[in-house]
């Protein structure tokens, strides 16, 4: 018999202390229905003051922009509100983020315009002083003339560039990977030309990048371009201070390296046929067997990582800079230049799980059986993300929590996790599971850390199936307190209750 090839999840409190509480989540299901997302908003803070650490750690001024788009909770957004207004922003990606994060108790002066913009959007960021980070000289003009057009206030704007080149070994200029967001360096004199000419409606704040990619050395070498694009801009009289690098910080998913690395080898294995196969109907995650040759490449998020979120920041800041030979943290403070960044996954790292009710459990006859769970795959998009973590399995009754430890099956029991769509692509993972013991109707299982893009990046209500309710939770001591996600607010009312 194999071993199982468990990916069993980080956990961190107070994530844990919740996952203890099987009766208290079952509850929450029972009312609210499977699927069910659970958040934790106490956590944002913390993870933001964790990214705050390492500014100070380097002596950098700046601000940390919570990429909205990760999750489109209330109570998280109303959380992070509630932090130092100095030290955490918001970073909004559509006309409805924004007004979102208004109403959520975001003053607009912690407020960042980011992704495709349209003209109602642009008009309210700058109707309400938002700042701007614009990504070509067509949307530059657009905000300029809408500011002029509407008698508005001069808007803060960062430009932001993309398409880095870096040296090979060899020497050979290569381009960083192309993006749909940002401008190439190369049209830099030409953005600069427009800020200049606009000068009556924008100010330049600073410029930033974005790259699509967690390479430390892509990243620094974007940074010290920033850097110098900076000089080109005080050499012509603008005062721009500050350099925004933008999110791409990680989350650990997996708690186990040698776990991750065991399954990764294991899934190759198994595309070449030299092993049973490790998903359902032999995906290969991007591999593929060619004639007895291993082809493709491994589309899998990196599970564990070495260095994620507040670590990987602090990482790029320690780097030595190629062209300027100093760390990079050391660059930014030299010139007195403020710090932006923009984690979206990596600040809502812990911040949530989601819950999904064990419908049936039937033999296939030939392989693994079949868990049909009370959710879809746009449900809980970690597949879609290629993230792979094993749920927790959550026994439904008191008696089959204590009868759990003795049925535990030391080899582990695989299944397939379906989902409730009439599909047969609704697989909640294509990869087989291993869990301690097989699954009952009527148990949960509590997939962890979705907050970041899981949750309901790709939900939807297709053949009516029902989309995740979201609730969140305070802990009081050894009990739990919940509220729907929309009714939270950071309120402390007499007795200490949270609302």
């Amino acid at each position: 018999m194999r071993a199982p090839l468990y990916l069993q999840p980080r956990l961190e409190p107070p994530l844990t202390s919740l996952l203890d509480a099987v009766p208290f989540l079952h509850s929450l299901v029972d009312g609210l229905g499977s699927p069910l997302n659970v958040l934790l908003p106490d956590r944002i803070a913390e993870n933001a003051e964790r990214f705050r650490a390492v500014y100070r750690k380097h002596h950098l001024t700046g601000r940390v922009f919570f990429a909205h788009k990760a999750n489109r909770s209330s109570a998280l957004v109303r959380r992070l509100a509630a932090t130092g207004p100095a030290e955490v922003g918001i970073d909004v990606a559509s006309l409805g983020e924004l007004r979102h994060v208004l109403g959520a108790g975001f003053t607009p002066d912690r407020v960042m315009g980011t992704g495709p913009k349209d003209p109602e959007f642009l008009w309210l960021a700058a109707r309400t002083g938002t700042t701007v980070n614009v990504d070509s000289h067509s949307e530059l003009d657009q905000l300029a003339d809408l500011v002029r057009k509407y008698a508005l206030p001069r808007v803060h704007v960062l430009l932001r560039l993309a398409e880095f080149e870096t040296a090979a070994g060899s020497g050979v200029k290569v381009l960083s990977r192309r993006s749909r967001f940002g401008s190439p360096p190369g049209e830099v004199k030409a953005l600069l030309d427009a800020v200049e000419r606009h000068r009556d409606a924008v100010e330049l704040i600073g410029v930033g990048y974005h790259l699509d990619t967690t390479g430390l050395a892509e990243k620094a070498v974007a940074l010290e371009r920033c850097v110098m694009v900076m000089d080109e801009c005080h050499a012509r009289g603008l005062a721009p201070r500050v350099i925004d690098i933008g999110g791409g910080f990680g989350v650990g998913y997996v708690a186990d390296a040698g776990q991750w690395a065991r399954y990764t080898t294991e899934l190759t294995n198994a595309v070449l046929g030299t092993r049973p196969a490790l998903t359902w109907r032999g995906h290969g995650y991007g591999l593929r067997n060619e004639g007895g040759t291993l082809r493709g490449a491994l589309g899998l998020y990196p599970a564990h990582r070495p260095s994620v979120g507040p670590g990987y920041l602090d990482d790029l800041l320690s780097l030595p800079s190629r062209s300027l030979g100093r760390p990079l943290g050391t660059v930014l403070l030299e010139q007195l230049y403020e710090l932006y960044t923009e984690p979206g996954r990596a600040l809502v790292d812990q911040c949530g799980l989601t819950l999904a009710r064990v419908l049936d459990v039937r033999s296939t006859g030939t392989g693994p059986p079949l868990a049909r769970l009370g959710m879809n795959a746009g449900d809980v998009s970690l597949e879609e993300h290629g993230v792979l973590v094993d749920p927790v399995l959550l026994p439904r009754t008191e008696s089959s929590r204590a009868e759990k430890s003795e049925e535990d099956n030391p080899a582990g029991v695989d299944v397939h996790l379906v989902g409730n769509l009439c599909l047969e692509a609704d697989l909640i993972t294509r990869r087989t599971v291993f869990l301690p013991r097989l699954p009952r109707p009527g148990d949960l299982l509590a997939f962890a850390n979705t907050a970041g893009y899981a949750m309901d990046f790709h939900a939807h209500a297709a053949q009516r199936q029902p989309i995740a309710r979201k609730v969140a939770v305070v802990q009081d001591g050894d009990a739990w307190r919940w509220c729907l996600d929309e009714e939270y607010w950071p309120i402390t009312y007499p007795g200490g209750v949270v609302s």
